[in-house]
């Protein structure tokens, strides 16, 4: 019994000398070289290079190690049933080269080449690939914006893209930003008190010497309260012809709009033409036309506008005068005949005369 025990310990003993003498002679396997970052365009083509120093009797292999590893090749056989992809082997410098071409965006990400030891150790360099990309903006950019006069407007935009994109910001018109400046640089936008004079349209711009780049066109409605301005506060106009009195409102959201004389709201009759025309979203023009005017009609009359803003009103004056105002009373008076029209031409062709020989 204990003579077996001793010839176990001697056999064992032999083989850990023989297998101590075997590691003694064999180096262990070592990457000398591997291709540094490379950046391509789509379409183009890349290689990578692994050099591997005493690893003849070992598998090298590479990899794609990105989220989820795809192994590519073992040795100088492709794994990947890619016709892109090719490896070759270069005894003289003992590197293998693997060779993509036709590069997609999806090519991108971090190449390892490895040497497989045991299971338990390995060998292994990384090279990374960057695939140039034109930009485009994302989705979660701002796409429009509807404040309130005097509130904060924060406007965002982000593009992919390699190299990363740059974000400038412009005006329709190349209108001066709120920032003072006709173009600011940043994914953030910040407008700490806004005013209607901002409102319109802003352009986001995604740049990386790719392409051509990216735009988004970003509206911005302001809301306020109205603005009404009169071109002719006072108009005259002979009796029994007709007048128009203007007003013009700048609002958003549009106003209800009404126009008023002695406090009563005017309606469309035979006295009165109410007209509306938007010019735009936030601009209307509004018309108030008195038909065949009467002495009653002459006064003061009131455009107001109103909406969940506040409110504005301004007044224009309607007075009497001899001489009939053209336009609009280009025409003939409304209450005459022919034989009346003659007549009153007759008059005021001498009414005219006289004036001029007073002087």
């Amino acid at each position: 019994m204990w003579r077996s025990n001793i010839l176990n310990c001697v056999w064992g003993t032999l083989l850990l000398v023989g297998f101590f003498h075997q590691t003694v002679g064999q180096r262990t396997p070592t990457i000398s070289y591997i291709t540094q970052e490379q950046i391509k365009d789509i379409g183009g083509t890349v290689e990578l290079d692994c050099s591997v120093q005493y690893a003849k009797e070992y598998n090298v292999l590479f990899l794609k190690t990105d989220s989820d590893p795809v192994f590519l090749s073992t040795g100088t056989t492709l794994v990947i049933k890619d016709s892109r992809f090719s490896m070759r082997y270069d005894p003289n410098s003992s590197t293998y080269k693997l060779q993509i071409k036709d590069i997609q965006e999806t090519d991108a990400g971090t190449y390892t080449c490895q040497v497989v030891i045991s299971t338990v150790h390995k060998v292994s360099a990384d090279v990374k690939l960057s695939v140039r990309r034109p930009p485009v903006i994302s989705d979660n950019s701002t796409q429009s914006v509807v404040a309130g006069e005097g509130s904060e407007v924060q406007m965002e935009c982000y593009a992919s893209g390699y190299p990363t994109p740059t974000i400038t910001w412009r005006r329709e018109n190349n209108a001066i930003l709120p920032t003072d400046s006709a173009t600011y640089v940043g994914n953030t936008l910040r407008i700490k008190s806004v005013k209607k004079e901002d409102r319109g349209t802003y352009y986001c711009v995604a740049d990386n010497g790719v392409s051509k780049g990216d735009r988004r066109n970003i509206n911005v409605e302001v809301e306020f309260a109205p603005v009404i301005t009169v071109p002719r506060p006072r108009l005259g106009q002979a009796l029994q012809y007709d007048m128009d009195l203007e007003c013009h409102i700048e609002a958003y959201p549009p106003p209800a709009i009404v126009w008023t004389k002695d406090d009563i709201q005017l309606a469309n009759n035979q006295h009165y033409s109410i007209s509306h025309f938007a010019t735009a979203d936030e601009y209307t023009d509004s018309t108030l036309r008195v038909i065949t005017i009467e002495k009653r009609q002459y006064g003061d009359y009131v455009c107001k506008a109103t909406n969940r803003f506040g409110e504005a009103e301004a007044r224009v004056n309607l007075f009497e005068t001899i001489i009939p105002v053209c336009p609009p009373a280009c025409g003939q008076a409304y209450f005459a005949g022919a034989e009346d029209v003659a007549a009153t031409s007759f008059a005021l062709v001498g009414i005219l005369a006289a004036l001029l020989f007073a002087r």
